[in-house]
């Protein structure tokens, strides 16, 4: 109530109503040591009702987590170890970044799934926990929960266990207005373990034994539904809306603290005995821990190429000298980039441990499927390809849960439907979680299907958002090179994959290797060492057709050089020597992508672009349409030397 009251701004109800069960998880159920917040095999708590963020704060300062009562009081606040919503990464204890809701929930299926995994290949003796989480209405009317609670019931996923916070009412009221599902029948469809709690929100004992009843249950999720008071013991809130999202005020805090039978003249009171009893429980764990890591320590003694696996698995890198694994093409070869993926992937899957992933019913399409993998199901808890279904939304979020549990997550669908992950790339992109979105089909290319599976604005959006990498990879070599770009990096990576087939280019094995990683390089020199009349930047399957532009145009007396220019963010942190290297100032250049023009003005004085949506026909025939030909090309470039020269 203070810390909401002193910044003026936050949800006092939910966490009042759920002292009492973050109370026990903490003190009662919860195998963690707060001395140590990443403690390989901890329990996971997840607060999927991220705006209930002073219930995990409270909790966390309590335990011994490093949070002070200064953090409380600058709740909200520039610069505060207590943002609004949690932030993995940002306040030691917080697990995953929850605040759009529903995402928390499918993050952790994602946990639960890699906790499973890791599990089955290595070992109970290193890795053995459980999940927690809280979730409320606003999680449940959220479609993600849907796909997400479905692969988990389907899965057969133990160990994980939610409590539904089933307080009735939301920020418009009560939850009447729009929710009327039965969500015992709706779990207990997906396969769930539904235990109904009832009225026992301030029954520390019920609470107890409801989440160890969830526990027990090893062959499926479990979902408590526990009837809280939203706001209680506030006379005034206690029920209603504005418990929600506003202030009590202070009046109404003092009459609830004398409820309480806390002094109502004193904010952020902590007796010492209360804060010695929590901070007690925080360290418990540590005996555990000891004994756990002992245990891991004999284990890797006894296995080391296996202790060197999970390593690698846990740093979320490859074993050493993996990048030799890694395939070339040669130059006229001609082979679809989302195939080279899959030749990448299955070239490096052994030296990679934490490559476990999947697609979205796609994964032949997305050459996301590795037969050498073997799918993870609830009999084969050890596979590392993992059918997601027709569920993008869920897909995304559950390999963000992934990215936070020593995995290398890989999921792959068609690039338009990545307007379905918009949430989970961008909270990978905010914490930087390290899962690798293959987004295949991606231009209008794709043909046929039209305008609908035809993506023009989509990596220009992608473009826009801060932290997430984009490769476009030119051929089959340069997407070899933006997994090694992944795998070697830190954080989320986009990569675009083409349906069609494209040339493997002259160079680009030579050259590709650190261009890529440079986001941008000379593929083709220009023909006059002294001169240089025209610079041609491409993307992905168009910078064959730059290629064939630049030819064209030399064997005409113009001096021409090609750029591939695969990803724009990494290009961006190079020095502005190199930068003014590749691109020289003052020298006339046109960019050429199956995409919108939104953006290359940047870079390019002109551009060979899509401003509009697509077409339906043989994707040959599509491209040709829309000027993609190395012909359309040179006339282009013709064009703008003409206007240069003018």
């Amino acid at each position: 109530m203070d810390a909401v009251q002193t910044a003026n701004s936050g949800h006092p109800g939910t966490p009042m109503a759920l002292a009492p069960l973050a109370h026990v998880l903490y003190t009662r159920i919860m195998r963690y040591d707060a001395n140590d917040p990443q403690w390989f095999d901890r329990d996971r708590f997840v607060l999927s009702a991220g705006h209930a963020s002073m219930l995990l704060y409270s909790t966390l300062y309590l335990t011994g987590y490093g949070l002070t009562l200064d953090d409380l009081k600058a709740f909200r606040q520039w610069g505060s170890a207590t943002p609004g919503h949690p932030e993995y990464g940002h306040t030691a204890g917080v697990e995953v970044t929850t605040g759009p809701l529903g995402q928390g929930f499918a993050n952790g299926v994602g946990i639960a799934l890699a906790e499973a995994n890791l599990r089955a290949r290595f070992g109970a003796e290193v890795c053995n926990h459980n999940v927690f989480a809280i979730c409320g209405d606003g999680d449940l009317m959220e479609g993600v929960t849907h796909e997400a609670a479905s692969l988990a019931g389907h899965l057969k996923l133990g160990k994980l266990v939610y409590v539904y916070d089933d307080n009735h009412i939301t920020i418009d009221g009560p939850t009447e207005l729009a929710y009327s599902d039965n969500v015992r029948l709706r779990f207990e469809g997906y396969g769930w373990q539904v235990i109904e709690l009832g009225e026992v929100a301030e029954d520390l004992d019920a609470l107890e034994a409801g989440l160890r009843a969830g526990i027990a249950e090893s062959q499926r999720p479990t979902l408590l539904i526990l009837r809280s008071h939203i706001g209680f013991p506030s006379p005034k809130v206690t029920d209603t809306s504005d418990a929600h999202g506003n202030p009590l005020g202070n009046e109404e805090i003092a009459i609830t603290k004398a409820i309480m039978g806390l002094p109502v003249d004193q904010s952020f009171h902590v007796p010492d005995e209360v804060l010695s009893f929590y901070r007690a429980a925080g360290r418990r764990g540590s005996v555990e821990r000891e004994r756990r890591e002992a245990q891991r320590a004999q284990w890797a003694a006894l296995h080391p190429q296996r202790a060197a696996e999970l390593e690698a698995c846990t740093s979320q890198r490859g074993l050493e000298g993996w990048a030799a694994k890694l395939p070339t093409w040669a130059a006229g070869e001609s082979v679809a980039t989302r195939n080279a993926s899959k030749d990448v992937l299955a070239a490096i899957f052994d030296v990679v441990p934490g490559l476990v992933g999947g697609g979205a019913d796609l994964t032949g399409n997305t050459g996301t499927m590795i037969k050498s993998g073997g799918i993870f199901n609830d009999t084969n808890a050890d596979g590392r390809i993992v059918h997601f279904g027709i569920r993008e939304h869920g897909m995304g979020s559950i390999a963000v849960g992934m990215s936070v549990s020593a995995m290398l997550p890989f999921i792959g669908t068609f690039f338009v439907f990545s307007d379905y992950m918009r949430p989970p790339a961008r909270i990978a992109a905010l914490a930087q979680h390290k899962v690798a979105f293959v987004w295949t089909h991606d231009s209008v290319g794709v043909g046929e299907d039209g305008p609908t599976h035809q993506p023009v604005e989509q990596i220009a959006s992608l473009r826009a958002m801060p932290g997430l990498k984009v490769i476009r990879p030119a051929d089959a070599n340069e997407t070899s090179y933006a997994w090694q770009c992944h795998i070697d990096g830190n954080g989320p990576t986009a990569l675009l994959l083409t349906r069609q087939n494209t040339p493997v280019l002259n160079g680009s094995a030579e050259r590709g290797a650190l261009g890529v990683a440079a986001g941008a390089y000379v593929l083709v020199d220009e023909s006059q060492e002294d001169h240089l009349d025209l610079v041609l930047i491409g993307t992905g399957s168009e910078v064959a057709h730059c290629v064939g532009a630049a030819e064209e145009l030399s064997a005409a007396g113009l001096s021409v050089r090609v750029v591939s220019m695969p990803s724009w963010d990494a290009f961006e942190i190079q020095s502005s020597e190199y930068r003014a290297d590749v691109l020289p100032p003052g020298v006339p250049t046109l960019a050429v992508e199956a995409g919108v023009s939104f953006g290359w003005s940047k870079y390019a004085d002109d551009t060979v672009a899509i401003d509009r949506f697509g077409a339906s026909a043989p994707g040959n025939t599509v491209m040709d349409k829309f000027g993609f030909t190395p012909t359309a090309v040179a006339e282009r470039a013709r064009a703008l030397l003409a206007l240069d020269a003018t």
